[in-house]
């Protein structure tokens, strides 16, 4: 195994981990901006206040979004899989 071998799989378990990523850290960036803005508005200046929201949001999208992110994992384990006799061959 080479050098531009193990580069290239760090590179795609990157981008696989962003893609995964992306959705959940996308909602709960827009749950916080705005539960804060609504705390701005209101004045109340609670800590706790985003946590529930957020977390409500975060099951969300792993419930509508779940078995996409499942299928990524399982396509590029299957992928992973499949490149050990070619890369224990190099």
């Amino acid at each position: 195994m080479t050098d531009t071998a193990v580069m290239n799989i760090a590179g795609q378990a990157l981008y696989i981990i962003g893609k995964i990523a992306g959705p959940i850290l996308a909602v709960t960036l827009i749950v916080g901006v705005v539960i804060s803005f609504l705390q701005a508005i209101t004045q109340i200046q609670e800590a706790t206040l985003t946590f529930i929201p957020k977390l409500i949001a975060v099951a969300a999208v792993i419930f509508f979004a779940g078995h996409w992110m499942i299928g990524q994992l399982i396509t590029f384990t299957d992928q992973l899989f499949a490149q050990i006799p070619q890369l224990l061959a190099s």
